[in-house]
């Protein structure tokens, strides 16, 4: 039912994260568009999206059969410095720690041939691209300062790094002949 309104309006609709320790959905998500869709035989739908801006929830006008929300857009606050600096530093580390998995793992992992340039979207696309780290997802998405996101996922790329790199050397040292 919920598809199927998205699909004959404006093909919009809100993603939050649903936190299983409270039981509850997040305050903040991020609002997605259907871009392509395919109906499937028992009335489900595989749907491909793209994330257009994020909102904050204030409060929901209904429950059931799927939840409608009052919400307000959030927009980062304007940056008090150029940020590029800081965005070529987690670029670079950004582009250190797929080389190192890549090494690592015998993988062929790879970036989009163009990263967004912009401070603000590549930290977006950032955060989108950690995996398996949803409560960190979920904390970069709710900052509100581009400056505070890519420092924090500087810190995270740079530990990721490290530890990449120290287990590439110990497996190195480890499968060298004696």
């Amino acid at each position: 039912m919920m598809m199927k309104t998205i699909l004959d309006t404006d093909r919009r609709f809100g993603v939050l994260m649903f936190d299983p320790e409270t039981n509850e959905p997040a305050k903040v998500g991020c609002c997605a568009e259907v871009i392509q869709h395919e109906p499937l035989p028992d009335d489900r739908v595989n749907i491909m999206t793209v994330g257009q801006q994020r909102f904050r929830v204030l409060e929901y006008v209904r429950e059931k059969p799927y939840r409608v929300g009052l919400v307000e857009w959030i927009e980062d606050e304007p940056p008090k410095q150029s940020l590029n600096p800081l965005a070529q530093d987690v670029e670079r580390l950004l582009r250190d720690v797929v080389h190192l998995s890549n090494k690592l793992h015998n993988d062929e992992m790879a970036l989009p041939d163009e990263l967004p340039t912009l401070p603000r979207e590549l930290s977006y696309w950032v955060a989108y691209a950690l995996r398996g780290v949803a409560q960190e997802q979920q904390r970069l998405l709710e900052l509100q300062d581009t400056g505070k996101r890519l420092e924090r996922e500087l810190e995270i790329l740079t530990t990721t790094r490290n530890q990449l790199a120290a287990r590439t050397v110990l497996r190195d040292t480890l499968s060298e002949p004696e």
